[in-house]
């Protein structure tokens, strides 16, 4: 499971991948953190993955998080990966690196993704679109497009929204 708020420990970058599989590697972590695009950023913490992050991950950023809770994801390797909202709340260059480690995880596995910024789903098999707790719609995501209900006035909502711009006030 990947949620929105990943927890860490007050332990070691490698021991918080490690939760995943708790017989790991030194290598096989690494592997794993590659693997979530995060290897580089931990090779230039001072101690790498020795230096310990502090209490839920308190020296790092919410997208170094998010990438270490893949990392752990994928050394445990399920066949079913639940992703609760886990790329809501971060920066565009960090939500890039963890789409990348998504599709790395997911290879082959069930993935139940909750999200409410559709473009993170658009690609899924299939999607459910719930309102007031039941589902109002399932399809692919051109299927729920052409039949013009919510997730199409989500979908337009979301795009109108996301194409905003700031425009200076002129003197």
């Amino acid at each position: 499971m990947v949620q929105q708020q990943p927890y860490l420990f007050n332990e070691t970058v490698a021991s918080n991948i490690r939760i995943g599989k708790p017989d790991a590697t030194l290598e096989q972590i690494i592997e794993a953190a590659k693997a979530a695009y995060c290897h580089e950023f931990i090779e230039k913490l001072p101690h790498g993955y020795e230096t310990v992050v502090g209490e839920g991950g308190a020296t790092l950023s919410g997208g170094e998080k998010q990438r270490i809770s893949i990392a752990r994801a994928i050394l445990k390797d399920a066949p079913i990966i639940l992703l609760d909202e886990a790329t809501a709340s971060l920066d565009p260059e960090n939500e890039v690196y963890l789409q990348r480690a998504i599709s790395k995880l997911a290879y082959q596995k069930t993935v139940l993704v909750i999200a409410h910024r559709l473009k993170t789903i658009q690609s899924a098999d299939r999607i459910l679109v719930l309102d007031q707790g039941r589902i109002a719609e399932a399809g692919k995501h051109k299927e729920l497009l052409e039949k013009r209900g919510l997730y199409r006035k989500l979908w337009q909502e979301q795009q109108r929204l996301g194409g905003w711009k700031l425009k200076r006030k002129s003197m």
